[in-house]
């Protein structure tokens, strides 16, 4: 009897152990896989080439000490060694210009901060011995926290963050303008600011091949973002920048680069937010591909200049979400005598914006007027609203300084000069009417009435009050509106759509409200087609 419950109670004691070994397994192997998921989730590092931790060569991460020296001598020793990656750990590193080289590679870790100073004097202007000569001049300088010319080959990158502490930049910049210490000849005084060639951007690259931004917040430049001119092979992905620190904070600038990919970006900008611009008559911007972006804005949200000396050409945009923005979702300008052809913009979703599409040939400057061709803008959806978009910011869009009622849209060329082959296709736009004729009135017998405006600085409400509320169109030539949907939220005494000597226009599939009044006036309008739903609509005042 004692004998059984002695092999009774090794059996149960056995049996035990065998379950609490098995349960050991089983957690062991959870917990290993709880590994291999975490571990999969592991930031994935840009580059394998050398690296070189900053804290280990004199750089300080506590936000007070300034590292300019330490880390620009970083920089050149590695350069001198053939290239590598400095790798920044968590911590708050304050710096001044900071100029890049060839082959070497940023690396900013988690909690990792670069910090631009607030001390203007810790700044420079780069010479940049063999860059083209422009001839706009005004609001352009070679100055940023991070600088490079003719380096190529580098990234910079990682779960970090970099921030130039652009408004408390300015506000020094401003005050040393005052005292006398440090006088801005370009000094605005009727906005009361310094000028953009006084104030370092956040990123200035010009003449660089090879280079990828990834991963990074980047934060507050005293002037434009992230900009880059004459560049080629330039990839933007997975960024989050947020440029409202003062005026003129543009979000990304790409001034005539070449095969340029910018993908997966949140953009949050004072001024506009993705900007195409060509300072160059001889370049221009070849072969870019914008998709995949968030975008806020307190101007407009991709814009094409307004700087247009050379132009845009190739360039494709799909899949943008657009946001609070003031001015237009898609504005596509040439006033400096640059071309912009093949333009396709697509897959658009736009809430609370100010304007849907804003297309425009003028001339500024340019020996003769440039050219806007083939452009076709299908898949869009737009809500505009009746106030401003931007009414909650802290840096709000300039006010417009008349009466008016909300803006249309609009395709315009100049006298002798028109834009040509555009195509708007499956686009919805919801207007918010309530238009009246008491605070502003321009009727359908003086169209003549609404200014050219030739050498104006271009944008969405330059001609003050429009006759119509959908699309003012004038000064076109291959005109094509297909499954187009206007609709208004209240009602607007204006027709929906003005053409104004237009040439080769078709109107396929149009929807528009039911009125008492006309819908589509046609003036100097010839080669004309339509459905005949819309005859009805259409009135001609030839």
């Amino acid at each position: 009897m004692l004998c059984k419950l002695r092999v009774s109670n090794i059996t149960i004691s056995l049996l035990a152990s065998l379950f609490l070994l098995d349960a050991c397994k089983e957690t062991a192997s959870k917990e290993h896989m709880d590994s291999q998921n975490v571990a999969s989730k592991e930031y994935i590092k840009k580059t394998d080439d050398q690296e070189y931790e900053v804290t280990g060569h004199g750089v300080v991460g506590d936000g007070l000490t300034l590292n300019t020296n330490a880390l620009q001598t970083l920089i050149e020793q590695v350069a001198q060694k053939g290239g590598g990656t400095l790798v920044f750990p968590a911590g708050d590193y304050l710096s001044g210009s900071l100029e890049m080289k060839s082959n070497v590679s940023l690396y900013l870790k988690k909690d990792a901060v670069l910090l631009g100073s607030p001390n203007p004097y810790d700044y420079k202007e780069i010479v940049m011995e063999g860059r083209p000569d422009s001839p706009k001049k005004d609001d352009n300088s070679q100055m940023a926290f991070l600088v490079a010319y003719k380096a190529n080959n580098f990234k910079i990158y990682g779960q970090g963050k970099i921030d130039g502490q652009g408004r408390e930049l300015a506000l020094s910049i401003d005050s040393l303008h005052h005292t006398g210490e440090r006088i801005d000849p370009k000094y605005n005084y009727r906005r009361m600011r310094p000028n953009e060639t006084a104030r370092p951007k956040l990123f200035r690259f010009s003449s660089c091949k090879n280079v990828d931004i990834l991963d990074l917040s980047l934060y507050n430049g005293s002037c434009w973002g992230l900009s880059f001119e004459l560049c080629e092979n330039l990839k933007l992905d997975n960024l989050k920048v947020v440029n409202r620190a003062y005026w003129n904070n543009d979000g990304m600038d790409i001034t005539d680069c070449k095969n340029v990919k910018v993908t997966n970006c949140d953009v949050d900008s004072a001024d506009d937010g993705i900007c195409l611009k060509s300072y160059y008559p001889d370049h221009y911007n070849d072969n870019i591909y914008i998709a995949n972006c968030t975008v806020r804005s307190s101007a407009s949200a991709l814009k094409f200049g307004t700087a247009s000396h050379g132009g845009f050409k190739n360039v494709t945009i799909e899949n943008i979400e657009v946001f609070d923005t003031f001015r237009s979702v898609i504005a596509i300008e040439s006033v400096d005598g640059g071309v912009i052809e093949n333009i396709k913009v697509s897959n658009i979703v736009a809430k609370n914006t100010g304007n849907a599409i804003f297309i425009r040939l003028g001339h500024r400057s340019g020996e003769t007027p440039g050219i806007v061709k083939n452009v076709h803008i299908k898949d869009i959806k737009v809500e505009v609203p009746f106030g401003r978009p931007d009414i909650d910011y802290d840096l709000r869009g300039p006010e417009v300084d008349f009466f008016h009622n909300p803006f249309p849209s609009s395709i315009t060329g100049i006298p002798g000069h028109k834009v040509e082959d555009v195509t708007i296709e499956n686009v919805e736009i919801r207007f918010p009417g309530r238009a009246s004729k008491g605070m502003a009135y321009v009727p359908v017998n003086r169209l003549d009435q609404v200014p050219e405006q030739v050498k104006k600085y271009p944008e969405f409400s330059m001609f003050g009050e429009l006759p119509a509320w959908g699309f003012y169109v004038r000064h076109a030539t291959g005109v094509t509106f297909k499954d187009v949907t206007l609709t208004l939220d209240d009602k607007d005494y204006r027709p929906a759509y003005i053409f104004d000597d237009v040439e080769s226009l078709q109107m396929d599939n149009m929807s528009i409200p039911t009125a008492s009044h006309k819908q589509i006036i046609l003036k100097n309008t010839q080669d004309v087609t339509q459905d005949a739903n819309l005859d009805n609509s259409i009135l001609n005042i030839d």
